[in-house]
């Protein structure tokens, strides 16, 4: 990522270059993959660039897990967004996006989970169980808009049909995960409509 002669140098572009090359990389190779010298050579930048926008590698692994979370949590709002006001469909729309997403030839499980059980540090848990949260705000949200007696008891199950359908599908089988954990998902959201609720 050499800078031409001549040219301006933008922090905030070397700094979202680097985040964003840095994400396919520690992706693919893990966080404990690849040590900080080969990083940079990748990455091509100074051990100097990398510590000025980072401070040490530690601070580019937080900063890659917070940008992914953001990006992908943005990919699952914008394909329930997309599926219109059901909330069948909306939840549908988050399993068929999963399921694509296993089917990518570089396709290696939950990044920040993945983080989570590589580095097992306090701030990339911390991190970990933010994402896992908004997770479980959007499944929470369509929970309610189905009308479930129980919104917050529903959307920790569906969460647990999204993250181990990814363990699976990461681990075992990328055909199939998406969309049996897609039946089971809708299975429970029609039993939760169907309970009667506390004052029926």
């Amino acid at each position: 990522m050499p800078v031409p002669k001549g040219s301006t140098i933008d922090p905030a572009r070397t700094r979202a270059a680097i985040l964003q090359a840095a994400t396919a990389l520690l992706y693919e190779r893990g966080l404990d993959g690849i040590g900080v010298a080969e990083l940079c050579t990748r990455l091509g930048v100074s051990k100097e660039t990398l510590y000025r926008h980072f401070g040490t590698k530690d601070g580019l692994v937080e900063a890659v897990l917070e940008a992914r979370s953001d990006r992908v949590i943005a990919w699952v709002e914008a394909a329930v967004a997309a599926a219109g006001d059901e909330p069948a469909a909306q939840l549908a729309a988050v399993f068929d996006a999963l399921q694509h997403w296993y089917e990518e030839p570089a396709f290696r499980g939950c990044a920040l989970v993945n983080a989570a059980a590589q580095h097992h540090v306090p701030q990339v848990r911390a991190i970990t169980a933010r994402h896992l949260g908004r997770h479980l705000t959007l499944l929470t949200g369509i929970a309610e808009r189905a009308g479930a007696a129980e919104p917050g008891l529903l959307g920790r199950q569906l969460l647990m049909l999204v993250e181990g359908a990814t363990v699976v599908a990461a681990h075992r089988d990328t055909r199939g995960p998406g969309a049996e954990a897609r039946a089971a998902a809708l299975t429970l959201l029609a039993a939760a409509r169907e309970r009667p609720g506390p004052d029926t």
